[in-house]
């Protein structure tokens, strides 16, 4: 699933990152809701995590105005408050769930798969393209030839170009999305991680390379169907 936490406490938004994305999830973090808005105009997400109380836009109104936009994609509430009227007014709202701090994080991740299972954009965990099968739950690249296991930032880059065949991505973009806007690794992690993706579509025979873009990225193209 691909989840987006808004969460203004920098060290639990981390630490949720590292434990969804254990769980074989692609998450982004961000800290303010002005970022949350722009994140959610601009990506698809599984599920929402918000923070009511954030910088900038409230969880509140960041929820409002998905709502308002007719986006259906499920939305947990998390705040500090726990009195039933704070609860209501999320509810009303339009969040699917609500979730007072402090929580076990094992309850958040079960909510969160459970909220992902209803999302409209929930894509199956087997992706195909060519003769591929990526498999989330396993974290493998298949062909006829054979199944290569992938790192998680493997997967995540592959998952990446699997659903955007044909698209270019910058080395920064690529750099922000997998590893995000705090990493500490040089930008080369990249095309290090390509460059090992690249071998596996080779061994496996795929039907698809990451292609380089002189000056602008990196693409998948289909070399076959």
């Amino acid at each position: 699933m691909r989840i987006l936490i808004a969460e203004d406490e920098i060290q639990t938004a981390k630490a949720l990152k590292v434990l969804l994305e254990k769980a074989k999830n692609n998450v982004d973090i961000v800290y303010n809701g002005d970022d949350a808005w722009d994140y959610i105009k601009n990506e698809s997400y599984d599920v929402i995590v918000l923070d009511i109380m954030m910088p900038g836009k409230s969880g509140l109104e960041v929820l409002r105005l998905l709502r308002n936009e007719k986006n259906k994609t499920p939305v947990l509430l998390l705040t500090a408050k726990s009195e039933i009227e704070d609860r209501v007014a999320g509810l009303d709202a339009g969040a699917d769930d609500y979730l007072p701090k402090p929580f076990a994080t094992s309850e958040l991740i079960a909510r969160v798969k459970a909220l992902g299972r209803r999302s409209d954009n929930y894509s199956d965990s087997v992706k195909c393209l060519g003769n591929m099968e990526l498999d989330a739950n396993r974290y493998e690249l298949r062909t006829d030839k054979g199944t290569e296991k992938l790192t998680n930032k493997e997967y995540q880059l592959l998952e990446l170009f699997i659903m955007h065949p044909g698209y270019v991505f910058s080395t920064q973009h690529l750099m922000d999305k997998i590893w995000g806007y705090e990493s500490e690794s040089d930008i080369d992690v990249v095309w290090t991680h390509i460059g090992f993706v690249r071998k596996k579509l080779k061994k496996l025979s795929a039907e698809a390379e990451i292609k380089t873009i002189r000056g602008t990225g990196y693409s998948l193209e289909v070399t076959s169907c």
